[in-house]
């Protein structure tokens, strides 16, 4: 089957709005957490309770939701932040750097005092773990940011569930506003009272693969993605080094991922295939386009710490056009200046040849 014609669906905005589209609309308004990634790479082995063990490297990056919003601004996307800071180090660290990127901040609160959202990252080759810490916050008013903004798409960062949020996607159907749902890491399954309504109110839903088969209990991609597509309409599922499927208009659209030299940190590469999904979405692309975006923003992502290599709007468009070659594992990326700060020590060799 041809599955190049097949896009995703970007509804109109409903007949029934009380006033008319702001100027400047934003392309995506992305609702998530910041956080301040302390990524330590290098590591012989897995930490086990009891033991200590040593990184070669340390980069401490912003993250979370910046990820994505960042790689939306570099793909010259209008882009709505969601989030909330505080007077904390970690809070100013990620701020200082939203200050130098001129990333958009209508949205942000900064409250008095401490608001720290902050992950450790151990980092291996093709994953990493973490362990995280965040302060909680106060719940927006987020059917007021729909009603005064109305973005042609609506990011929410984590799969959320509950009475609220089915009032909050009542809300973006009525103005027409494209929902698109990002996973994460959640202890849940489609049994969970809740999760299946979510899912059936809205447009786009992108886990990975450990995420689906988590949420479906089958580990196989294909049926995973032919599970959750009887809830949602359209559904990317992300698979790492084999690349990415999408299941859209009763189509499954399968695209190999491109081959990566090097693998420094896999830390943001979900964060970033979304947002080259989105562009691609965005501009009327066949899905097979989309997904090539997509896999290229984040093969990107995993040549350096955090999201700092991910390619601009132009250097992507012209990625695209290499990706049968990428596939085979001719060409490279453009090298990106860092996000963060970088450390790294070097191995001190003793007199006897062996690692002091």
């Amino acid at each position: 089957m041809n599955t190049s014609k097949h896009t995703l669906h970007m509804p109109e905005n409903g007949t029934n709005m009380t006033s008319t589209n702001p100027i400047n609309r934003y392309d995506v308004i992305h609702l998530g957490p910041y956080f301040c990634d302390l990524i330590i790479a290098g590591l012989a082995d897995i930490p086990q309770l009891g033991t200590e063990i040593y990184g070669t490297e340390l980069h401490m990056v912003p993250g979370g939701a910046f990820n994505t919003t960042y790689a939306l601004q570099r793909l010259e996307l209008k882009t709505g932040w969601i989030s909330d800071f505080g007077s904390d180090h970690f809070s100013q660290f990620v701020l200082e750097k939203i200050k130098d990127l001129g990333i958009d901040t209508t949205f942000f609160k900064i409250h008095d005092h401490h608001l720290c959202s902050l992950s450790v990252a151990f980092s291996f080759q093709y994953d990493r773990g973490f362990i995280s810490y965040m302060d909680p916050c106060e719940p927006w008013n987020l059917i007021e940011i729909l009603e005064t903004y109305r973005p042609r798409i609506f990011l929410v960062g984590g799969l959320e569930y509950g009475p609220a949020f089915l009032d909050f996607a009542a809300a973006a159907r009525q103005l027409g506003i494209t929902l698109v749902m990002d996973c994460q890491y959640r202890d849940v399954t489609l049994q969970t009272p809740g999760v299946i309504e979510t899912l059936s109110r809205i447009d786009l839903f992108m886990p990975n693969c450990c995420e689906a088969f988590r949420l479906t209990g089958v580990h196989d991609t294909s049926e995973s993605v032919r599970i959750l597509a009887q809830y949602t309409p359209q559904v990317v599922i992300k698979i790492g080094r084999e690349g990415s499927v999408a299941y859209s208009e009763g189509n499954v659209t399968r695209v190999p991922a491109i081959q990566v030299p090097k693998v420094m940190d896999t830390t943001g590469a979900g964060d970033s295939f979304n947002a080259g999904f989105l562009y691609g979405s965005l501009h009327g692309a066949p899905i097979e386009t989309c997904l090539k975006y997509a896999n290229l923003m984040g093969g990107a992502c995993v040549t350096g710490f955090g999201v700092s290599q991910i390619p601009n709007r132009n250097q992507l468009d012209i990625l695209l056009n290499q990706y049968d070659q990428m596939v085979a594992g001719v060409g490279d990326f453009p090298r990106q200046p860092s996000l963060g700060l970088d450390f790294s020590i070097s191995p001190v060799i003793n007199p006897s040849g062996g690692r002091a």
